[in-house]
């Protein structure tokens, strides 16, 4: 159970919007960050002004790795799961998973203002000032891998591991074919309308038959507002500027298909 948080620091006290030189910065930020179960993680939050991008990243209690990167260029957010095997029961080391979804403007503080944020304290455990509500997605289209950069440039990087599992939702495919993406690069997957007997994995008792997988995750803190103060020059004409930003955390289910059980042994009845 997750316990009371903390109030809302004023303005942003251990944040600081600080000036980079040159026309474009890249500029990486450690927080120390608390899981829902109590523990204490690092998370690292990467900018790329010039590219437009940034990236988040973080393990969870489980060990498995999280990363988020959003593509601000393309209106792309890519999310990566590697998760460690279970190799007493036949897995691999690790298993790699991608979900692709459009990034809305607002979901999260630009790439140029990522780029600017200063820690005061390090060593402080962070938590969200707001908490936004669990997203649960049905990713129910298949990402082919080798056209991938067409939706974003990052899916070859973020998405080498988990090049047989790379998910989207139809909803965003008719947005990105209607900006003239290549819909070649999109397969529709089997839904339980298509195969009556198609179960959710944790009802399915044969590890080799094809189910509907769950993985959820949770980014704990990232920025996602900017926060503005007002000043008043001599004149008595008063001026807003960025002053700080405000935090959030924010959960997401994902629903897609597996052709086999033994590709989801997480999700399991408890």
């Amino acid at each position: 159970m997750r316990g009371p948080r903390l109030p809302a620091l004023p303005a942003l006290l251990w944040l600081a919007l600080a000036p980079l030189p040159g026309p474009a910065a890249r500029a990486e930020l450690r927080v120390r960050v608390r899981l829902p179960g109590g523990q204490v993680t690092e998370e690292s939050l990467q900018a790329d002004s010039g590219s437009d991008c940034i990236s988040l990243e973080l393990r969870k209690a489980d060990g498995a790795l999280i990363t988020l990167t959003a593509d601000f260029r393309q209106e792309v957010k890519i999310f990566r799961a590697l998760i460690l095997g279970e190799l007493e029961r036949g897995q691999s080391q690790f298993q790699a998973l991608c979900f692709v979804t459009r990034l809305h403007r607002n979901e999260i503080i630009p790439s140029e203002s990522m780029a600017k944020l200063r820690q005061k304290n390090p060593r402080t455990v962070r938590q969200a000032e707001e908490v936004r509500g669990l997203e649960h997605l049905s990713m129910d289209v298949a990402v082919n891998f080798s056209k991938g950069a067409q939706l974003s440039s990052h899916i070859h990087n973020v998405c080498a591991e988990a090049k047989e599992a790379i998910y989207t939702r139809e909803e965003d495919v008719k947005f990105w074919l209607e900006k003239g993406m290549d819909g070649s690069m999109f397969e529709v997957l089997p839904q339980t309308s298509d195969l009556p007997d198609l179960q959710r994995c944790k009802l399915c008792t044969d590890r080799w038959k094809p189910c509907i997988c769950s993985y959820s995750l949770s980014i704990e803190w990232y920025p996602c507002m900017l926060k503005y103060c007002k000043s008043r020059d001599a004149a008595g004409k008063v001026s807003s500027y960025k002053c700080g930003i405000r935090s959030c955390q924010k959960g997401y289910t994902f629903d897609y298909y597996v052709p086999q059980k033994q590709l989801c042994l997480w999700d399991e009845e408890t």
